[in-house]
């Protein structure tokens, strides 16, 4: 049996900023840090490592915020998508994974910044849910289209 191997490409939502890498992340990792809470607008920003030279950037570049000395994120100037964090001196560059066409082709192998863990967060994945469409009526469904680029070009 053979399986095929996750698509290695991504983008914003709106479509502007998208790239390819050219082999898969040498790491997957998930960041509690505050500085990475802020940047993404979340409990934790995950990402998908690489080198800098195996991402090409296949249409339009992020801008750049330096978030540190060391450190800048990249995000679509358009829509607002985090798409990255680079350490741009060790020639690294992390895609955010969530910004992957197939976000759950790599699972993470690491945490950082544990100690901006909040203690509740291991009960999240325990909590009773429920699919998009079951709380929206049925004659509002066709408002909820969504307007993000598709996760391919």
């Amino acid at each position: 049996m053979t399986t095929t191997p996750p698509t290695l490409t991504g983008g914003c939502q709106c479509g502007a900023v998208r790239y390819r890498l050219l082999k898969p992340p040498h790491k997957v990792s998930v960041c509690f840090c505050r500085m990475c809470q802020k940047a993404v607008g979340n409990y934790f920003g995950a990402f998908a490592s690489s080198r800098i030279e195996n991402v090409v950037w296949t249409r339009g570049t992020p801008s750049v915020f330096r978030s540190s000395e060391v450190a800048e994120r990249g995000f679509c100037r358009e829509c607002g998508t985090p798409l990255s964090f680079s350490y741009p001196a060790a020639g690294t560059l992390a895609l955010a994974v969530g910004s992957l066409d197939d976000a759950t082709a790599f699972s993470p192998t690491h945490a950082y910044g544990v100690e901006g863990r909040a203690p509740w967060f291991d009960a999240l994945c325990r909590l009773e849910g429920t699919r998009t469409e079951d709380d929206i009526p049925a004659d509002e469904l066709p408002g909820y289209r969504s307007r993000q680029h598709p996760d391919h070009d």
